[in-house]
């Protein structure tokens, strides 16, 4: 939660899952992004313990981008010493996903909130996930809107594994897609993070510090950008939201492609909203708007309860 280089929604996301009662929390895979697989398997077993459900399964995924082997990260050593004691469950992540889904055809819904390169290989492994799966929720990609990096034009999820997005656009599996230019609008700022701390949950007062945390390693890290000064985005629990508050945000059908290969657009997504008569099918509904209020009011009530 807040860790250099892994962002605090992650953990906040799962949290809101466990903390749903209208959401039932059977599997945690993990993969590159942010961070490397190792990291966040580790840390992952290390949140669920804090949260109290211990019980669920969590499996390693995929250590690099589909496409790019070469570039499998290894956990710091700082991070294997404190936390290396917790223990993964045996398997692999898209193997796992498969056995889970086509053991329960059409009641599973799978929330994405890293790159896609788990949910891609499930697919591959088995063409049958695409259509057994209730949907996939993904917390990715930007579509009405721009990242204004040029470093990276694409949402990070996405241009961390182009491929592996393009590859879940093209499934055929219901897709619905969370973007960056709707989740830069849900934010916790220090008073938030202050109404955690007070909370009387356990987990309220990690919460509210690593809050803190982060918005202090967010002002450092872009100083020339004014809304990180004193909040930070929840992209991952907006996804998990959605789930079973669908009503929370507008959406719109549109047929998406992602740009892949290592050119200068790699990630950017190609959003048509089928607008004219020659457009094409829809293969996914994107957010489009979000009801901020009702969000936080859910969320924080939510975590608090924890």
């Amino acid at each position: 939660m807040g860790m250099p280089g892994s962002d605090i929604d992650d953990g906040f996301a799962l949290a809101l899952a466990h903390a749903d009662p209208d959401i039932q929390l059977d599997l945690i895979t993990t993969v590159n992004g942010n961070t490397d697989v190792e990291s966040a398997t580790l840390l992952s077993l290390e949140l669920i313990k804090r949260l109290g459900c211990e019980g669920i399964p969590v499996v390693m995924g995929a250590s690099a981008p589909f496409t790019r082997p070469d570039r499998m990260r290894r956990a710091p050593a700082n991070v294997v010493s404190t936390y290396g004691h917790h223990k993964a469950t045996e398997g692999y992540a898209a193997v796992e996903i498969v056995r889970h889904v086509m053991a329960n055809p059409g009641e599973i819904t799978i929330v994405a909130i890293g790159p896609l390169t788990n949910v891609a290989s499930a697919i591959l492994l088995e063409p049958r996930v695409a259509t057994n799966v209730r949907e996939i929720v993904m917390m990715g990609g930007i579509f009405l809107g721009q990242t204004l990096e040029s470093s990276m034009p694409g949402e990070f999820n996405v241009w961390v594994d182009s491929e592996s997005a393009e590859a879940v656009l093209n499934s055929g599996a219901k897709l619905r897609w969370v973007g960056l230019d709707v989740t830069l609008q849900v934010r916790l700022t220090r008073e938030h993070a202050k109404r955690m701390s007070q909370s009387s949950g356990k987990f309220g007062a990690f919460a509210g510090e690593s809050t803190m945390k982060w918005i202090d390693y967010q002002k450092v890290r872009h100083p020339g950008d004014p809304s990180h000064l004193d909040s930070c985005a929840m992209h991952d629990p907006l996804a998990v939201a959605v789930v079973s508050h669908p009503d929370l945000v507008t959406w719109r059908p549109a047929h998406v492609s992602v740009v892949t290969g290592d050119g200068i657009a790699r990630g950017v997504m190609v959003t048509d909203l089928l607008r004219s008569v020659s457009a094409p099918k829809p293969n996914c509904r994107i957010a489009a708007a979000v009801d901020v209020a009702g969000f936080l009011d859910y969320f924080l009530k939510a975590v608090t309860s924890l």
